[in-house]
């Protein structure tokens, strides 16, 4: 059975810190590419970051120079540390396995991150 879960959103002031993890099983963690999305009411969800089977990433152009994507391929875990956190980040983050040749799309259930101003 394929889990994604994720951990650590919350509620934080403008300026803060959060750092989101994602535990995933049931999949070939290491050889998938891992990916942070992220869905604010009445928007469409966009993609915050993804990050390689060897550790390249890619970022959304909103979150780049804050966020940080990173991965243990030890543990099946992928980490997003978020940094100078703005109002306009609030959105359900979600992780994301993203498809392959020999592995279908999945996402997990989302956290909800509100950003106070």
């Amino acid at each position: 059975q394929v889990k994604l879960v994720e951990s650590g959103g919350g509620l934080v002031q403008a300026g803060g810190s959060l750092r989101l993890s994602c535990a995933a099983s049931g999949i070939a963690f290491r050889l998938n590419v891992m990916g942070w999305y992220r869905q604010a009411p009445g928007k469409q969800r966009e993609l915050v970051a993804h990050i390689r089977s060897d550790g390249t990433t890619t970022y959304g152009d909103p979150v780049k120079g804050r966020f940080t994507t990173s991965r243990d391929n030890a543990k099946n875990t992928v980490s997003l540390q978020m940094n100078s956190l703005k109002p306009e980040d609030t959105a359900v983050y979600y992780c994301r396995s993203l498809p392959a040749l020999y592995s279908p799309d999945y996402w997990g259930q989302g956290t909800q991150v509100t950003v106070s101003s």
